[in-house]
């Protein structure tokens, strides 16, 4: 219990009757389905409805950047000691991706897989190939809310390979220096930057409108949201930006194979549906 509550409050769920997965739910055509096959092959189709399968880059409205690109051409490399500083962070008691690696073997073997991975992961980088298993991506379902029998109130949770998750990230981060150097996105967007999440949008929303309030000025406020963002947005438009920003190209390659053929399978219970292609968005967790 102290080293792990975890897994106490993992049993106690599961004892609970009303669980929060997937208990029954009624297909388009309004079938109740109950079954673990059946509600993992509903739910499969539903989310495989938001995808959206663009062809050929889509021309951005953003403008152009001035910034120079970046003329270095040795190879990216990637350095040991933050591969071991990412395996020493991996929480041991999170679920494993499809390829089986748990993550309490990773971090308790930092030291010895340490070097075969870094190899691994600049190789990939260096050639712009990823691994067929590390696009493959385990969806579970998380109930949101009101009616469980509605697939609209259930969000998807994906859990990807750990090894591939790792280097994503130490890419991610090379990204997110390189747009942040070139200014790309504005200081007010919050949701999925560092450090900015939905609830310091809410804090600044509300220190505007109480600071009107204070000069007793009326203010007029719209909030927008776009439906299902990161799961139908066009891989080739965000393969496209990286290109008009001018990201180096070996991390641009990588980051197109990496969107490409990925596929999902939705698991209910340990029940799992069939492989299905993912033809847009990012892997959401």
């Amino acid at each position: 219990m102290k080293g792990n509550s975890k897994v106490f409050y993992r049993y106690m769920n599961s004892k609970r009757k009303t669980r929060e997965n997937a208990s029954l739910l009624l297909s388009r055509p309004g079938d109740l389905v109950t079954k673990d096959i059946e509600k993992a092959k509903v739910l499969s189709a539903f989310f495989v409805s938001a995808f959206t399968s663009m062809t050929g880059f889509q021309q951005s409205q953003v403008p152009k950047t001035d910034g120079k690109a970046w003329s270095k051409e040795d190879l990216p490399s990637v350095e040991e000691d933050l591969v071991r500083q990412y395996l020493s962070k991996l929480d041991p008691h999170k679920s494993t991706g499809p390829d089986g690696m748990h993550p309490q073997v990773l971090k308790e073997l930092a030291d010895v897989i340490v070097r075969p991975l870094l190899i691994i992961f600049e190789r990939s980088w260096q050639l712009g190939e990823v691994p067929q298993d590390w696009k493959k991506v385990s969806v579970t379902v998380s109930f949101q809310r009101d009616n469980k029998d509605d697939l609209g109130k259930y969000r998807l949770v994906s859990l990807t390979s750990i090894p591939g998750n790792t280097v994503k990230q130490i890419i991610l981060e090379i990204i997110s220096k390189h747009i942040e150097q070139k200014k790309v996105i504005e200081s007010i967007q919050h949701g999925f930057m560092k450090g900015k999440s939905c609830l310091t949008d809410l804090m600044l929303f509300y220190n505007k409108v109480t600071s009107s309030m204070d000069q007793r000025r009326t203010a007029d406020f719209v909030y927008r949201d776009f439906n299902k963002a990161f799961g139908t947005v066009s891989c080739n438009i965000l393969i496209n930006k990286l290109e008009k920003y001018r990201l180096d190209k070996w991390t641009v390659r990588w980051s197109e194979d990496w969107l490409n053929c990925q596929v999902q399978s939705v698991v209910i219970s340990s029940t799992k549906f069939s492989w299905r292609p993912v033809t847009s968005g990012v892997p959401q967790g």
